[in-house]
């Protein structure tokens, strides 16, 4: 009978893959991707066109918001409003990171449109509340378009995605908030008396696109998360722990914004973790943070026969079976879609396993 030493079997056995080794090549996985992204972005705009078709000027009642909102209440608005003004840089900046992918790079610029109606809500909010004049706010709206802003991850599709997934969510949190404090529901008491039913409507309509949003790029990190989770965990992980809101760095007197948005109970730390992050980590099959970091160091990659890099363990916290079972539904969805239009018989779309 051999001897041997227990400690090598249990480290081997530590790495045996927990998944079954990848069907598909890497050239198959970036088409499956893609393809998938261009049914998404189909999908997306077919319902966006026919039940989020609002208009910022008519479809709120702007004369009647009301005129004597606190300071804080105004500030909160020309902060959503600086925010905002960045739409021009959030779309090219993108645009040019995606150029290639048909889906992605088409729905940035959707998703621009979208934003601009966003920015031009907030400036109808400044103008109509009159805490500003009109000519202080040109002025100011060309201060904030004097700066430029540029992507937090340079030549990173990835990354990006993940960045956007979270940055969604913060800022649907963010105007949900704003909606407490507009129907007069604010625990804060400083914000007891600052109901607004315009500002209702504004935020609800503002909330509703921003959830949108994010779904969508929930659906695209999904994708990546399953034909390439290792590389795409170490991503989010990397957005999470560098994360910082857009433009907050280039915005004039955005530590007092920020500081009154959390006073005001809108957004903080606490919001950050709770309803942002640890949602978000819900919603792409991960446990927590601390498994999030978890499963990074357990991660190894080992070179196939072709040449691609494989992952030899599936993580820790990790809900493979989660991220699989919304790809196909995303595909299912999709596809039922592109079947009405015609698609499925000269391009159908086609879910892979991938393992």
């Amino acid at each position: 009978m051999l001897n041997y030493d227990k400690s090598i079997v249990e480290e081997l056995e530590e790495s045996r893959p927990k998944i079954p080794v990848g069907l598909l090549s890497r050239q198959e996985k970036d088409r499956l991707i893609e393809r998938g992204f261009l049914a998404l972005y189909r999908w997306y705009v077919d319902r966006s066109q026919a039940l989020r078709n609002w208009s910022p000027d008519r479809d709120v009642l702007w004369k009647n918001i009301r005129q004597d909102h606190s300071y804080e209440v105004n500030r909160i608005l020309e902060g959503f409003f600086a925010v905002e003004q960045y739409v021009p840089d959030y779309v090219e900046n993108i645009v040019n990171l995606i150029r290639g992918s048909h889906g992605r790079s088409h729905f940035q610029i959707r998703w621009g449109s979208e934003e601009a109606k966003h920015a031009d809500l907030w400036h109808n909010a400044c103008l109509f509340s009159r805490f500003r004049s009109p000519d202080w706010l040109r002025k100011y709206m060309g201060e904030l378009r004097s700066n430029q802003w540029t992507l937090p991850w340079e030549g990173d599709p990835m990354r990006m995605i993940f960045y956007t997934v979270f940055q969604e969510r913060a800022t649907q949190i963010n105007y949900l908030g704003m909606g407490v404090i507009a129907k007069g529901q604010s625990k804060k008491e400083e914000f007891k008396d600052s109901a607004d039913p315009v500002l209702v409507q504004a935020s609800r309509l503002i909330a509703i696109d921003e959830a949108a949003h994010y779904n969508f790029f929930l659906e695209g990190a999904r994708l990546f998360l399953y034909y390439y989770p290792a590389q795409a965990i170490e991503a989010m992980h990397d957005v999470i722990k560098y994360f910082s809101m857009p433009a907050g760095a280039i915005i004039p007197d955005y530590d007092e914004f920020s500081t009154i948005v959390h006073k005001a109970g809108i957004y903080g730390p606490r919001e950050h973790a709770k309803d942002v992050i640890q949602v978000a980590l819900n919603n792409l099959g991960m446990a927590s943070k601390k498994m999030l970091e978890e499963g990074i160091r357990k991660t190894r990659l080992v070179p196939d026969e072709d040449g691609n890099l494989r992952e030899t363990a599936i993580f820790p916290g990790l809900d493979f079976s989660h991220i699989e079972d919304a790809v196909r539904r995303m595909f299912d969805r999709t596809g039922k879609f592109e079947a009405e239009i015609g698609f499925d018989e000269v391009d159908p779309l086609e879910f892979k396993p991938g393992y």
